[in-house]
């Protein structure tokens, strides 16, 4: 029979629950040398800790497979829960997305910065952190929520909006690297500032009214960053922070907790 601590020290370790837009950290056993998700390599730090997180639209089921020294597998299924989204069901009509040439002759660089910056790799270790609130305030936009338009699905909130009035500081949540200061307004954005965590995991903070950190340059969490604003498409000044580890959209609220008293 195989002693308890063996078993307990061959296991992949999880802190955090398995949900729609959720991530978690863990640690794998000290002869790992390569660790999956689904087929997609994860890297692992020299104690042997990670990150993993799901998208809004996770599927149910995932897996986590370790290779040992010794050619051995761990192969841990994960049983993602679903969550219950706010959808909105409106009797309008969907409006068209914006196509024409003079707009997509803007839209495409900037686009093309964005995922410039998400490619980028700095080695920051916020990732590791306690997230805090870059700013405190009347959540007014959830992630996750939806409209849907005569039976068409429209683009679902990829982030949590903070209401607030223009000029309002705003901090970084977590240590990074800064790996976007947008120099103008983006179409969309707005004043866009978007900060590596590390592990693929980054934020991005839209329709700022001032940006006040450079491209390359390390902040610490509670560091003032910004601003709020209502720069590019907002009706009103706020703060959206949205979250992405690599390609998946998650939700701030799972990440930083509940929004902090007054």
């Amino acid at each position: 029979m195989i002693p308890l601590l063996a078993l307990a020290l061959a296991a992949i370790q999880l802190t955090g629950t398995p949900q729609q837009g959720a991530a978690l950290t863990g640690t794998t056993p000290p002869s790992t040398v390569e660790l999956r998700l689904d087929g997609r390599a994860i890297p692992v730090d020299r104690d042997g800790r990670f990150l993993i997180a799901f998208d809004r639209d996770a599927p149910p089921q995932s897996r986590l497979t370790a290779r040992l020294t010794d050619g051995s597998t761990i192969d841990q299924p994960l049983t993602v829960a679903p969550r219950a989204w706010r959808i909105e069901r409106v009797n309008t009509p969907l409006r068209p997305v914006r196509d024409n040439d003079a707009f997509l002759a803007i839209r495409r660089p900037e686009l093309e910065q964005i995922a410039a910056a998400r490619a980028s790799v700095t080695g920051a270790q916020g990732w590791r952190q306690r997230f805090v609130w870059p700013r405190s305030g009347r959540i007014s936009g959830l992630f996750g929520s939806q409209r849907v338009y005569q039976g068409a699905p429209g683009a679902y909130h990829g982030g949590i909006d903070i209401a607030g009035a223009t000029g309002d500081p705003i901090v970084a949540p977590a240590d990074g690297v800064v790996i976007l200061a947008a120099a103008h307004p983006f179409t969309l954005e707005g004043n866009l500032l978007m900060i590596d965590h590390g592990h693929g995991l980054s934020s991005a903070f839209l329709h700022l009214s001032r940006i006040d950190v450079k491209l390359g340059q390390a902040v610490r969490q509670g560091q003032q960053i910004g601003a709020i604003g209502a720069t590019g498409r907002a009706t009103g000044p706020h703060l959206h922070w949205g979250l992405r580890w690599n390609e998946a959209r998650i939700d701030p609220l799972l990440v930083a907790g509940p929004m902090p008293a007054g």
